[in-house]
C-alpha cells in the first residue's frame, strides 16, 4: 500500500464493486491477488428514495468505509432498476435507445440512456443508469465500468451447467424487487423485474408469468435466491403453488472472506467482479 501526496491510498490489486438502487446500496472489495473479499456492506432504505437521496446514501456508505481515500485497480457500478428493455441484436440501432424504453418505462427527455451488449444471448440490454451516481463515482475514481444488474444476472445464469430438459424459473429477490428469468437449456424464454410489497404480490407476478408462457407449475422448477431462505414466508407461499422449489446456489464458488467468515453479498455485486 502506498500513501500518495493527496492522502489517497493506491490499492493496486483491489477491485471495487458497487450496486445502486432506489431501495438500497451494497458493495464489496475484492483482493485479486489472494482472490478473497476484503470487506463488504449493504444498506436498505426504509422507503424508496429519489436519485438525489440515493446519492446521499452512497456518499455516506463510501465515507463510512473510507473508500473515497483509495484508488482501486478497477471499479464497477451496477445499476439496479426496472427501466430497461432487452433488444435482439438484429433489431438494435444505437440511435434509437429512447424508443426501446418509452413503451415499457416512464422516461424523461433528459434521461441518459445506455446499453450493455450480451453476446451470449445475442441481445442488447438498453437501460437508464443513475447518471448522478456515475458522475459521483467518476469524480472519485476516474474511468470505471458500469452495467445494468439484469445484464450481470442473465450472463451469470447462462454460464451455469444446466441439465434440466424442462424450463427453470430463477427469481432473485432483494429490497422489494424480484428479478424473474426463465431459461430452457441455455435459452432465455423470459426476463423481467417487478416491485412487490407482500408475499401475495410476489406469488401473483410469478404465477401470472408462468400462465402467460403456458408453463406448468407442476413441472417447472423454481430456484429462489437473494434475500430469501427456506423458512421465510415467500418461500412457503411458493411451495404451496409450485411443485419443484429450491434455493439456488451458483456453480461458481464464492470468493472466501479474508477473515474466513460467511457474509451475505448481493449476487450481482459479487458476479460483476
Amino acid at each position: 500500500m502506498i500513501e500518495k501526496e493527496s492522502n489517497r491510498i493506491t490499492a493496486e490489486f483491489d477491485k471495487l464493486s458497487i450496486q445502486a438502487s432506489l431501495n438500497g446500496l451494497s458493495f464489496c472489495v475484492l483482493d485479486t491477488v489472494q482472490n478473497r473479499i476484503r470487506y463488504s456492506d449493504s444498506i436498505s432504505f426504509e422507503k424508496e428514495r429519489s436519485p438525489y437521496g440515493l446519492q446521499k446514501g452512497l456518499v455516506s456508505l463510501i465515507e463510512k468505509h473510507s473508500l473515497h481515500k483509495k484508488v482501486f485497480a478497477d471499479v464497477i457500478v451496477v445499476h439496479r432498476n426496472n427501466l430497461f428493455s432487452l433488444v435482439p441484436k438484429s433489431l438494435f440501432v444505437p440511435a434509437d435507445l429512447a424508443n426501446y424504453l418509452k413503451f415499457n418505462s416512464k422516461i424523461l427527455a433528459t434521461d441518459h440512456t445506455a446499453y450493455d451488449e450480451m453476446d451470449s444471448l445475442d441481445m442488447v440490454n438498453v437501460y437508464i443508469p443513475f447518471i448522478n451516481i456515475n458522475n459521483h463515482i467518476y469524480d472519485l475514481y476516474g474511468e470505471f465500468t458500469y452495467k445494468h444488474n439484469g445484464t450481470v444476472l442473465l450472463e451469470t445464469l447462462l454460464k451455469e451447467k444446466i441439465s434440466d430438459t424442462k424450463p427453470v424459473c430463477y427469481v432473485h429477490t432483494t429490497q422489494g424487487q424480484m428479478d424473474l428469468a426463465i431459461i430452457l437449456q441455455k435459452k432465455l424464454l423470459f426476463y423481467n423485474s417487478f416491485k412487490y410489497n407482500t408475499k401475495e404480490d410476489f406469488i401473483y407476478y410469478l404465477l401470472f408469468t408462468l400462465e402467460q408462457l403456458k408453463l406448468d407449475a407442476e413441472t417447472t422448477s423454481l430456484r429462489l435466491f437473494g434475500s430469501i431462505e427456506e423458512d421465510d414466508e415467500i418461500y412457503r407461499i411458493c411451495y404451496e403453488h409450485i411443485k419443484h422449489v429450491g434455493i439456488y446456489a451458483s456453480d461458481e464458488s464464492s470468493y472466501p472472506f479474508m477473515d474466513g467468515g460467511k457474509e451475505a453479498i448481493d449476487f450481482t455485486v459479487l458476479n460483476s467482479l
